[in-house]
C-alpha cells in the first residue's frame, strides 16, 4: 500500500492512536517506521518491550503524540488557523480557559467562545464524514479521486486523477519491464507517475545517494532528473548535503 494510502485509510481510532496495524507490524503513521509483531525492542531505558509498546514509545519520544503530528499537518489538511491550533494545542495540555485568556492576552469569553467554535466544527466534520464515506461507496473507479500524497506541493487540478485514469497513465508510461518510456510533459502525468516511482522507496528505511540513484536507475537512465522531481513534488527528501534520502510518509 502507498504511504499516502496507508495514512488517508487509516481510521480515526488509528489516527488517534498513531500507528496502524498491517501485516503483522505496527506502522507509525508519521514516519512508516514499522515494528513487527512477535519481536522484542529496546526501551530508552534499556528495558525490553512487545511492538505495540515499542510503536508507542516511539511515538511519543520521536514525533511528541499522535496530537501532535495531526495538529502539524498543513492546514490544507486540517482545516485551522493559526490560532485555532494555538488553542487546540493548550486545549490539548488541559490548561482552563481562564489560565489560556492570560496566557495569550484574551478575553476568557472569547477563549470559551473558540472552544464552543471547534466543537461546533468537529459535530460537523463527523455529519460531512460519515455523508463522504457512504457517497464514496457508490462511486465507480473511473469517477474515485485518488488520495492526494501528505507532502505534495502546491495543491491544485494536477492532483484531481481518478483510479482509473491513473491506472490507464501507468499502463501507458511504464513497459512491462517496468521501465519508463519517456518522461512526461504534462504536469498531471508527471505526478501519477512519479507517485508510482516512489513506491520503490519503503516508508521509514534511509538510503544513501548511492542506493537511491540505483533505484530510480531501474525506471529511467536519467535518475537525477527523476530525483530532482521526486523532492520537488514532496515524494522524497534529503538532508541538505545528499547523504541520505528517504520516502516522505
Amino acid at each position: 500500500m502507498e504511504s499516502s494510502e496507508l495514512f488517508w485509510d487509516s481510521s480515526i481510532e488509528e489516527l488517534e492512536a498513531g500507528y496502524k496495524l498491517l501485516n503483522d507490524s505496527f506502522v507509525c503513521l508519521a514516519c512508516g517506521k514499522t515494528f513487527k509483531k512477535g519481536f522484542f525492542f529496546k526501551s530508552s531505558n534499556d528495558l525490553l518491550m512487545d511492538a505495540e509498546k515499542a510503536v508507542n514509545e516511539h511515538i511519543s519520544s520521536c514525533h511528541g503524540s499522535a496530537f501532535n503530528t495531526l495538529l502539524e499537518l498543513d492546514r490544507k489538511y486540517t482545516g485551522l488557523s493559526e490560532q485555532q491550533q494555538t488553542l487546540m494545542r493548550l486545549f490539548y495540555k488541559g490548561k482552563g480557559d481562564k489560565e489560556i485568556a492570560r496566557e495569550l492576552s484574551l478575553s476568557q469569553s472569547t477563549v470559551r467562545n473558540y472552544r464552543f467554535r471547534l466543537k461546533e466544527k468537529a459535530r460537523q466534520a463527523k455529519i460531512f464524514l460519515v455523508l463522504h464515506l457512504m457517497m464514496e461507496r457508490s462511486v465507480g473507479k473511473e469517477d474515485r479521486i485518488v488520495d492526494v500524497h501528505r507532502n505534495a506541493t502546491m495543491i491544485d487540478e494536477r492532483y484531481a486523477v481518478t483510479e482509473a485514469e491513473r491506472d490507464e497513465r501507468v499502463a501507458r508510461f511504464f513497459g512491462e519491464d517496468r521501465k519508463l518510456a519517456r518522461f512526461p510533459k504534462r504536469e498531471k502525468d508527471r505526478v501519477i507517475v512519479l507517485r508510482e516511482i516512489a513506491k520503490v522507496f519503503k516508508p521509514g528505511v534511509k538510503y544513501t545517494e548511492e542506493q537511491t540513484n540505483e533505484n530510480l536507475r531501474k525506471f529511467h537512465d536519467d535518475y537525477a532528473l527523476l530525483r530532482r522531481y521526486l523532492i520537488e513534488y514532496g515524494l522524497i527528501d534529503r538532508r541538505p548535503d545528499g547523504s541520505c534520502y528517504w520516502l516522505v510518509f
